[in-house]
């Protein structure tokens, strides 16, 4: 017997809890029939699956419900605590629900065998993606035909806003969708091996990039040189090695994303770090019986070492577009750390186009030790991890939901911000006073924050335009003089900033800031100036730092005080302390450290090669917080020793041999090759930032990659902990994220098209359940896999947005 969780009413209502007609058992499946992420995912083993109406007229849901054994919910209510019905409610986990809409060319088939099954498709998925209901063997035919036609009458009422009564059966036919392919089998309960999901990847493949075979007979007809030009090596026919690095002994394993672990499928392969022409390096990974693969060693393979396992892990793609994570695992130590400088040389003699021998020692030094194993002799007993979760979790149970509900206007004006191609790109949240800005496109929406730490929509500021009345999409923005300006540049012309009055709404000045040096950034002139009515700030080129002040006449760059560099340094990102010292990045990976404008850089800590993307700085300058895309580099900028103790590397220069270890923040490899083959990007963190606010200690660093936040906690990673993250995933990919001023337990996030602010409460350690479902990824002993598989399922975002 089973029975389903009772949650609808309380999210919907009474009257939006009302169902037309019911489908009582099934599963339901998730396939990917053209993606590299895995072929199909059992999303509930029991359910069903309903259509329901909503609050709004003539629009319907189609909702797929879990089913439980009877006594399992109680079961499960135990292990998840007291707020397991909050938690059901928050990420509704135990319900899919889908709008119906033409859009989901849902459509039923009867296959030999008996088996019939509904499918629509996954319109957040990857081309081809479809949710698959199979319905149980009791469930007859005609029950399956009436559903078919409710499903296509609520469809039509929803497109023409009107009852189906007046629906003819030619109106109907239209929802019937015999253009659309046989449904794709789903996959078996049990998980495949891990030769078919590689077999099932390579058939796919083609599919899945339609350019390939003309892209192969492009190549074919190109002359020999041209093809060599073209990098157009693999495995069986890798590029004469120059130098060899490395050549290593290792095991060899692939990631099966079905299982979620890594599968040996070589127990004895040579691994090779070479030189292979002017700044190309390559890897060559093969047996005595087979080449297994080759690639260009590159920062954007993702390189992730995992000292406790002490094990290599990156991402490949090959030529026909498949794309799978790869681990080697060495020896021991030694070995993995002799294989750990070859790819950290060849990837930082490749950006930095230097070769490694020419780095000072301390300076090499310093490069490897970001590649480190965090030290782990301060690492916290038992008992203290303990307590200090039950701190993290000692909240209101109100922190779950962080947003106002729409009513029908916000619906409409969401449908409309949708329909204009523009999604939210910039995040600007307020110092002075409770209030973010989001950037979309031309327009930007306003939201205040409310004392119950919500999300209010307060009003849309459209068609920005210069002061000569060019539109303008503003590309960065930085709220200036007690958040009552906003200033912003245009990628147009980067030259050149503009001021908007928020009040007025309007941008009101163009501020030329030199006709010769252009704006790469900016930033306040100290870390709290928002709060302030201070005029100036300072802004970077690619090879000068200096000040603005829009008070000047003509030129608003104060020449006095830049510091500008004959080389080209190719700054990228700045911050400031609440001092007012300075810390400027490259996109070679240096952080230069000043303690005032104009002069020299006190400390100039070594570029490892990751070019940063972004800049945070704690407000005292004690820690330094750069942005990479796959890693965020944390440094200790105060001295430990010698005459200069106790002073930061603003105010003096650290001495030769005793440059700060920096700390290199990664995830796991096990996640890593997880996030990859769920979202099928590679990482690529936003600008890390610290949790901010006058008189508060810095204790988090949030980011995000793809449709996942992350948020380190700053005292488990100075222990040296594993792992000391936790996340959230949401459907769409986080486009800009930051604290809320003055605190550490509210986030707020802009996603392509919503605005919300969640409790930091809500986020999670990195298992398998929080990363794709409700399965717990666990790193297994030093065997065959890294983690234990078990059943999966997706989860939903479980705030209600705001819509923007």
């Amino acid at each position: 017997m089973f029975v389903l969780r009772n949650v609808g009413k309380l999210i919907f209502g009474s009257s939006a809890q009302e169902s037309i007609i019911e489908l009582p058992q099934g599963q339901l499946y998730l396939v990917r029939p053209l993606s590299p992420k895995g072929y199909s995912e059992l999303i509930f083993k029991d359910s069903a699956i309903r259509i329901r109406r909503t609050n709004q007229d003539f629009n319907y849901q189609l909702v797929v419900q879990r089913a439980f054994e009877e006594g399992e919910e109680d079961l499960l209510a135990e292990e998840e605590g007291e707020d397991a019905e909050i938690d059901a409610l928050a990420s509704e986990r135990d319900e899919k629900t889908f709008l119906l809409d033409e859009a989901l060319h849902f459509r039923v088939e009867a296959r030999e065998g008996g088996d019939k099954v509904l499918a629509w498709r996954d319109l957040n998925g990857d081309n081809g993606d479809l949710y698959e209901f199979v319905c149980d063997s009791a469930v007859n035919t005609s029950e399956i035909q009436r559903f078919l036609r409710a499903a296509q009458e609520c469809q039509y009422e929803r497109k023409y806003r009107k009852p189906n009564t007046t629906a003819s059966e030619e109106d109907l036919e239209q929802f019937e969708f015999h253009e659309e392919p046989p449904i794709p089998p789903a996959s078996p309960l049990n998980s495949p091996s891990i030769q078919r999901s590689m077999d099932a990847i390579d058939e796919m493949a083609p599919k899945q990039q339609p350019n390939v075979a003309a892209k192969r007979e492009a190549k074919a007809a190109q002359p020999e040189e041209e093809q060599e030009e073209s990098h157009g090596y693999d495995a069986n026919n890798p590029p004469e090695a120059r130098e060899i690095y490395a050549s290593i002994p290792a095991e060899l394993h692939l990631y099966d994303p079905q299982p979620g672990h890594f599968v040996m499928v070589d127990e004895s392969v040579v691994a090779t770090v070479s030189e292979v022409g002017k700044w190309e390096y390559w890897l060559q990974v093969e047996s005595k019986a087979k080449a297994w693969l080759g690639t260009s060693v590159v920062a954007e393979f993702n390189p992730v070492f995992d000292f406790e396992y002490l094990s290599f892990v990156f991402n490949h793609f090959s030529a026909d577009g498949t794309a799978r994570s790869w681990l080697l695992r060495f020896k021991d130590q030694p070995t993995l750390e002799k294989f750990q400088e070859a790819i950290m040389q060849a990837i930082w003699e490749r950006l930095n186009e230097t070769k490694w021998q020419k780095m000072q020692d301390k300076e090499r030094e310093y490069v490897l030790d970001s590649m480190g194993d965090l030290t782990m002799e301060d690492a916290p007993a038992e008992g203290d991890e303990e307590e200090e979760d039950e701190e993290e979790d000692d909240t209101d149970d109100n922190e779950g939901l962080r947003s106002d509900a729409y009513d029908s206007e916000e619906e409409e004006a969401e449908e409309e911000r949708r329909a204009d191609g523009d999604v939210n790109s910039q995040l600007a949240v307020g110092y002075k006073h409770d209030r973010s800005f989001v950037v979309r496109g031309s327009k930007i929406g306003v939201f205040s924050h409310t004392a119950d730490n919500r999300l209010k929509f307060q009003t849309n500021i459209s068609k920005v335009t210069t002061p000569g009345g060019k539109m303008m999409s503003p590309k960065k923005v930085m709220l200036h003089n007690q958040d009552r300006d906003l200033v912003m540049q245009n990628s147009v012309d980067p030259n050149k900033l503009y001021r908007m009055d928020i009040e007025y709404g309007k941008v009101v000045d163009e501020w030329n800031v030199h006709d010769d040096i252009p704006v790469v950034t900016f930033a306040p002139e100290k870390k709290f100036s928002q709060m302030t009515a201070e005029q100036t700030f300072l802004g970077v080129s690619n090879n000068a730092l200096y000040r603005i002040d829009p008070r000047l006449a003509g030129h608003k760059l104060v020449d006095s005080d830049m510091k500008q560099y004959a080389s080209k340094n190719d700054f990228s990102a700045l911050a400031t302390t609440e001092k007012g010292y300075i810390a400027v990045a490259s996109n070679k990976g240096d952080i230069r450290l000043f303690d005032r404008l104009g002069i020299r850089a006190k400390t100039q800590l070594p570029a490892l090669g990751d070019p940063i993307t972004g800049m945070d700085v704690s407000a005292d300058g004690r820690w330094i917080l750069g942005t990479t895309r796959n890693y965020i580099l944390l440094v200790d900028a105060q001295q430990k020793d010698g005459k200069n103790e106790g002073k930061l590397g603003f105010e003096k220069a650290f001495a030769t041999d005793q440059k700060p270890k920096p700390r290199r923040l990664a995830l796991t490899p096990e996640h890593v090759a997880q996030f990859y083959h769920e979202t099928g990007k590679q990482i690529d963190f936003t600008p890390a930032k610290f949790n901010t606010g006058e008189g508060a200690e810095e204790t988090s660093i949030i980011t995000a990659t793809g449709p996942y936040i992350v948020e380190w906690n700053l005292k488990r990673v100075l222990r040296g902990m594993k792992a000391p993250y936790k996340i959230k995933r949401y459907e769409e990919e986080v486009k800009a994220d930051n604290f809320k001023f003055g605190s550490d337990k509210n986030v707020i996030v802009a996603l392509p098209n919503e605005v919300n602010m969640v409790a930091k409460q809500s986020f999670r350690k990195p298992t398998r359940e929080s990363i794709i479902g409700d399965v717990r990824l666990s790193a297994g002993p030093r065997s065959n896999t890294l983690s234990t598989p078990a059943r999966k399922r997706l989860q939903r975002e479980d705030i209600v947005n705001s819509p923007y």
